[in-house]
């Protein structure tokens, strides 16, 4: 299973973003990774890699990447394996991470758990580890008048920017900006890894995604559908259309890319959980995110600096939840106070 953060295209992309890329391979492991930071010091991140066949091509890898990291004056490597084989002989991969010297994030940056479905199945397979639900609406959503298009052009991407910008104003989501998206879709769309699915109603857009594909998987990336069609149900086709349509292109793996761990119902992605699970597939877990300092006294400003920051995001978070609301009272009892009092 390769994933499309370790591939040439997203390299392409990278660079395009304006990052600088640094790569390398040798027997049995190859990087990608970005020269990353600010004003709290720089790093060198490697998303979901790096990519290693044993944890000798792994510590190889990353001895490498150590090298370029001092290079590049980069205070600590920020890496997140998903090869489960490199721990096999270990409790676990925090285990077989903390080892080697590296300390968990304090950043978490792509899902340590996600869905993953089985592409080889036959498509009455894959249907039947669907809840009956999306089974029902993939077979008869086109009865109510919906049906489902593709598009490489970058030009058609505002139709999913609406949907994106419609979703995080009603629930609060964060979510990749416009420009981030755009640049996405100007380099990937024409190199067929990536894709936009639209649903429409008579014609009339009423959802979207937007998915990547690497040599054998395909990422569920970016989703987003019309609250005043929400009855439709569009989603849930929508999606069971992009896992057919993949294993008809012939890859191996649908990646849901992010559930919450352990079924949590409080899990801030408890809902699409649910919905991403009603598909089928397995549950899958990384280590997550780690560092490994390349200066100690850096790694400790790192730390300190982004303490600092949460702890000024704490306050505002305090001042506009609570404090501010009590001051406004405040001032309200206060102006009532003076609009009672005599004129002088």
């Amino acid at each position: 299973m390769s994933t499309i953060l370790q591939s040439e295209i997203w390299a392409k992309f990278q660079e395009a973003n304006g990052h600088k890329v640094l790569k390398d391979q040798g027997p049995g492991w190859h990087f990608i990774a970005t020269v990353e930071g600010g004003r709290t010091g720089r790093y060198l991140y490697c998303p979901y890699g790096p990519e290693a066949e044993s944890p000798q091509a792994f510590d190889q890898a990353v001895a490498r990447l150590r090298e370029l990291a001092a290079a590049q004056g980069c205070w600590f490597l920020r890496v997140e394996p998903t090869n489960p084989a490199l721990w096999a002989s270990y409790p676990s991969g925090s285990a077989f991470l903390a080892a080697r010297g590296f300390r968990l994030s304090p950043r978490q940056i792509q899902p340590s758990h996600t869905q993953i479905i089985d592409l080889t199945l036959s498509q009455e397979e894959l249907l039947k580890d669907m809840k009956a639900t999306n089974r029902n609406l993939h077979r008869n959503i086109h009865k109510k008048g919906v049906s489902f298009e593709t598009s490489q052009k970058p030009e058609d991407l505002p139709i999913l920017l609406g949907f994106l910008q419609e979703t995080a104003g009603r629930v609060g989501f964060n979510r990749q900006q416009d420009a981030y998206l755009t640049k996405v879709a100007q380099v990937l769309m024409p190199a067929d890894a990536a894709t936009l699915y639209i649903a429409r109603l008579e014609g009339e857009p009423v959802g979207a995604a937007l998915v990547y594909d690497s040599d054998d998987t395909r990422v569920y990336a970016h989703a987003a559908t019309s609250f005043a069609h929400r009855k439709l149900q569009v989603g849930n086709p929508l999606l069971s259309t992009i896992i057919l349509d993949a294993q008809a292109k012939g890859l191996k793996t649908m990646d849901l890319f992010g559930i919450a761990p352990d079924d949590d119902p409080e899990h801030e992605w408890a809902g699409f959980t649910k919905f991403k699970k009603s598909f089928g597939g397995r549950s899958v877990s990384y280590p997550g995110t780690w560092d490994l300092p390349i200066s100690a006294a850096g790694y400790r400003a790192y730390l300190a600096s982004r303490q600092a920051q949460q702890g000024l995001g704490q306050a505002r978070s305090l001042a506009q939840t609570k404090l501010l609301p009590q001051a406004k009272k405040l001032l309200a009892q206060l102006e009532q106070k003076v609009g009672k009092k005599p004129a002088q």
